[in-house]
């Protein structure tokens, strides 16, 4: 699966406004994570991630309010949420400090969004079709190692 052409900056925010972000460089990774914290965030099937340097992301409006969790991996995770309307924004994972998620759909365009990979896809609903092209793991692989290795 070839990686779109990103033009940065780019923006995002939640529903209402309050929390507005712009992004100056690429993801480091791409992946959909099937985790029931993931679940549970995202209100959905899954989360969507685009991994980030975090510190190529500042944000323009607002702040983000977190939420401390304890991921499927046992690890800590900091969910980061719009404090007025709610909207899923970012998280912050114990196990890669120094990177942030942004969440895709938060994305003023998020038509360039390709994930590369499926992760705890042993806990994706049944009734969910994943997708046949990506491959599937069990966890989260080091997506930063791979992703600097040219692997992802």
């Amino acid at each position: 699966m070839s990686t779109p052409q990103i033009n940065v900056p780019y923006r995002g925010g939640c529903a209402c406004g309050a929390v507005r972000y712009e992004c100056a460089a690429a993801p480091v990774a791409m992946f959909n994570c099937h985790c029931r914290d993931c679940q549970r965030f995202s209100g959905g099937a899954f989360g969507a991630i685009a991994l980030m340097r975090e510190s190529s992301v500042r944000l323009t409006t607002g702040q983000a309010k977190y939420h401390r969790v304890i991921g499927d991996s046992g690890r800590w995770v900091d969910r980061g949420f719009c404090e007025v309307c709610g909207t899923p924004l970012f998280a912050k994972v114990e196990r890669a400090p120094g990177y942030l998620t942004v969440k895709p759909g938060t994305l003023d365009d998020a038509s360039w969004f390709r994930p590369t990979i499926d992760t705890w896809a042993p806990s994706a609903p049944a009734w969910l079709p994943l997708d046949p092209a990506l491959p599937k793991a069990e966890k989260t692989p080091n997506v930063i190692k791979r992703a600097e290795a040219g692997g992802d």
